[in-house]
């Protein structure tokens, strides 16, 4: 792999940080909300999913017992807002029978499998894919595996570190060697939490939980932090139609040619 492109990503990584300072990704408040996120969080957006987790939490059901003992139809009722709600309430109910069946309900004993293993179990589960199962590794199991989204895609595709063509293990390989030798960054704001998380980029940094505030290995920190970073780039800057480049902390490293092109289709601004 190209050491230029392993330095530009530990560059993106670096200047982001600088930025904007700590994401507190995964926003939940225990191992297993985390994973019921993760396949709410398919195909819809995060509001959405906040809804349907309210909605289990309200009626006590946001745990092993209430998914494994609810109705199905009950449960698609619950989770109705995140959309495909029966698909999800089956990969949910078949994640806890796959939990019960190899590791007697235990997420501790799940998750001290090592990596490998435990990422092709979780990809033959129906409905998992490589980014429900590296985002279930990562946040919930503390392993060091990099998420891939459509953002990764979008905005490294713009900046000429990617292709098109790239398969997702290939940017994820090419991510955590690029980022592993990265150390966890601290907050380099003079401000409180409170003033940071009111002045980040708007869908980026979440107020800290439980999961986000869980004790991690420093590697699995690094990975935790440029996703979150990198979503709050594609979701403040990097849109998809109308990129808005010129208050974007990447905007210096677009390739030549690019900035001028970026900025060009930027709608007029009103001034307040």
């Amino acid at each position: 792999m190209s050491e230029a492109r392993k330095n530009k990503i530990r560059a993106f990584y670096d200047t982001l940080f600088s930025a904007w300072g700590h994401q507190h990704w995964w926003p939940a408040q225990s191992r297993f909300e985390m994973i019921v996120g993760a396949y709410l969080t398919q195909n819809t957006s995060w509001t959405n999913v906040e809804k349907a987790l309210r909605n289990l939490r309200k009626t006590k059901l946001l745990t092993l017992e209430g998914i494994r003992s609810t109705p199905q139809s009950e449960l698609e009722s619950l989770i109705r807002s995140a959309g495909y709600f029966r698909q999800k309430a089956q990969r949910l109910k078949t994640f806890v029978s796959f939990l019960d069946a190899h590791y007697g309900g235990s997420l501790v004993r799940m998750f001290a499998r090592p990596t490998a293993e435990l990422r092709e179990e979780l990809l033959a589960l129906n409905g998992v894919g490589p980014e429900t199962a590296d985002s279930i590794l990562l946040y919930a199991g503390n392993h060091p595996v990099f998420v891939v989204d459509v953002y990764t895609r979008r905005i490294f595709e713009r900046h000429q570190i990617i292709s098109t063509s790239s398969a997702y293990d290939a940017i994820r390989l090419l991510f955590e060697q690029s980022l592993r030798t990265a150390l966890p960054l601290q907050q380099s704001f003079d401000t409180t939490l409170t003033e940071q998380i009111a002045t980040s980029p708007p869908g980026s940094r979440h107020r800290p939980s439980r999961i986000s505030a869980a004790k991690r290995t420093a590697l699995a920190q690094v990975f935790n932090e440029m996703h979150g970073l990198i979503v709050g780039v594609g979701k403040t800057h990097c849109l998809k139609s109308q990129p808005r480049c010129e208050q974007c902390p990447l905007q210096k490293f677009l390739p030549a040619g690019r900035v001028k092109d970026e900025v060009s289709h930027q709608p007029e601004r009103t001034k307040p």
